[in-house]
């Protein structure tokens, strides 16, 4: 049996794209957001906040509640992964413009990582900043931070339905991200050159063994550097280890 997104095709998510872009939203957050029940019921659109957005219009359901006192803290999730994949995939092409290319670059994202081609996965992420236009970057204040291009980088993933641990906690401090994919175990950092020094990202995965939480599993574990320059609007750097 297939599982087909038929929830998330027969409606039209241009308004929540649109929203979700003109915000800013940093995408790794959706499936994790937390909110007072106040929030939840604002049916303002032009001031809705994003967790009443996504929660109004069943993009993110309830996954805890928590009593204090006379007020509810919800925490929210994806329904389930055929949504979140949809989501982010539309977030993709609302970025770039182009409605074939999100498709294109997660089908080619898929087979990259079965063949653990690293050259063509930096590539391929490469060619899609690309893609972006001129004025999304001279318009956005957020392309000159870490989050924008690591969300950039999760909603990929997250498009394909992977198993994905965001800022994944270890003794020695948090992966960026984690991927289990295929027998493998892929740890990611993230960093802009205009911010750190150039090499920083894949040495700070190495000096603070992110691998050794990994390492029971008996599983090939790649340690992945990537960097990005905000004037290049490009990535620059694709650093790669096996953990040995």
């Amino acid at each position: 049996m297939q599982v087909v997104t038929y929830w998330f095709e027969t409606g039209t998510p241009t308004f929540l794209i649109d929203q979700l872009l003109a915000k800013r939203v940093f995408s790794p957050d959706l499936g994790r957001l937390v909110a007072m029940e106040t929030l939840l019921s604002s049916f303002d659109v032009d001031c809705m906040p994003v967790e009443a957005l996504m929660f109004q219009t069943g993009y993110l359901t309830v996954d805890s509640l928590l009593s204090m006192g006379a007020r509810t803290e919800y925490t929210l999730k994806y329904p389930n992964l055929e949504v979140q994949a949809s989501l982010n995939g539309a977030l993709l092409e609302g970025l770039t413009g182009d409605p074939s290319l999100p498709g294109r670059q997660t089908g080619q994202l898929y087979r990259l990582l079965l063949a653990n081609d690293f050259t063509g996965l930096q590539q391929l992420f490469t060619a899609f900043f690309a893609s972006i236009p001129h004025d999304w970057y001279r318009n956005s204040p957020i392309a000159q931070f870490e989050g924008y291009w690591a969300s950039v980088f999760y909603s990929h993933f997250a498009a394909l339905g992977l198993d994905i641990r965001l800022e994944d906690t270890t003794s020695h401090g948090r992966i960026d991200m984690t991927v289990l994919f295929n027998g493998s175990v892929y740890l990611f950092e993230f960093k802009v050159v205009e911010l750190v020094a150039r090499g920083k990202a894949l040495q700070q995965i190495q000096e603070r063994g992110y691998a050794e939480k990994y390492r029971a599993r008996g599983e090939p574990i790649y340690l992945i550097g990537v960097e990005f320059s905000h004037r290049q609007r490009s990535v620059v750097g694709f650093e790669v280890q096996q953990d040995k």
